[in-house]
């Protein structure tokens, strides 16, 4: 069973003090700093004392709000996983019929290159902080994608129960396109230093979404 992510609404300092607006937006800045320098440079190598640094502050401020480094990425990766439901509102109110239906392939592809490139940093660091065995980052690697997993198949479903794309098991279905996504999204630089170009490869990818939703071959032009 998937553990859901949740929110985290209960805002407390070290001290257990519930932070008042200047306490959050410095707790806030203090996330934004961490995950820009995730972006570049080592997760390995981050330090309390250079976050707070570039955040403006001191490291005993920092200390008020998270443990160490691990507690504040932690946080960021809650906050991405809650973000994913973004991806999730995409596939349930999607038309999925006809031309209509490609096009919400096409935002489907568009949404998860924009998230993963949003939030590229955090998932490399949950990737190997499950890789490594770290409960926490584990749980929410498994939550992350769970739930467009599960509303895709549901829309598979429905698909069938109008009788096309029969002869698949929907969230078999579900979970190879949207590991097709990820993937995709997550090479997507690759592709670009082989000379592959982004506008094709969004394309392909949105091809293989629609005919694996609906059963149909996509519209012939690109749309």
């Amino acid at each position: 069973m998937v553990e859901p992510v949740e929110a985290i609404d209960d805002l407390r300092t070290a001290d257990g003090r519930v932070p008042g607006r200047r306490g959050r937006a410095t707790r806030q800045r203090l996330l934004d700093c961490t995950a820009e320098m995730l972006r570049t440079g080592s997760y390995r190598a981050l330090k309390v004392i250079d976050i707070a640094r570039e955040a403006g502050t001191s490291p005993a401020t920092f200390y008020q709000y998270f443990g160490d480094v691990e507690d504040a990425v932690l946080v960021l990766a809650q906050e991405m996983a809650l973000d994913s439901e973004r991806l999730v509102h995409i596939v349930r109110e999607g038309n999925w019929k006809g031309r209509a239906g490609y096009r919400a392939a096409l935002g489907l592809t568009d949404a998860f290159f924009a998230f993963w490139d949003q939030h590229r940093p955090v998932i490399r660091v949950v990737d190997l902080g499950a890789e490594e065995g770290d409960r926490r980052l584990r749980t929410i690697h498994l939550a992350l994608l769970y739930n467009v997993t599960v509303q895709l198949a549901d829309t598979i479903k429905g698909i069938q129960a109008e009788g096309r794309n029969l002869g698949v098991d929907p969230l078999a279905q579900a979970g190879m396109l949207v590991a097709t996504l990820a993937n995709v999204a997550a090479h997507q630089h690759s592709f670009e230093a082989w000379g592959i170009r982004a506008a094709d490869v969004r394309i392909s990818v949105a091809r293989q979404v629609f005919s694996g939703i609906t059963g149909q071959r996509p519209p012939t032009r690109s749309g």
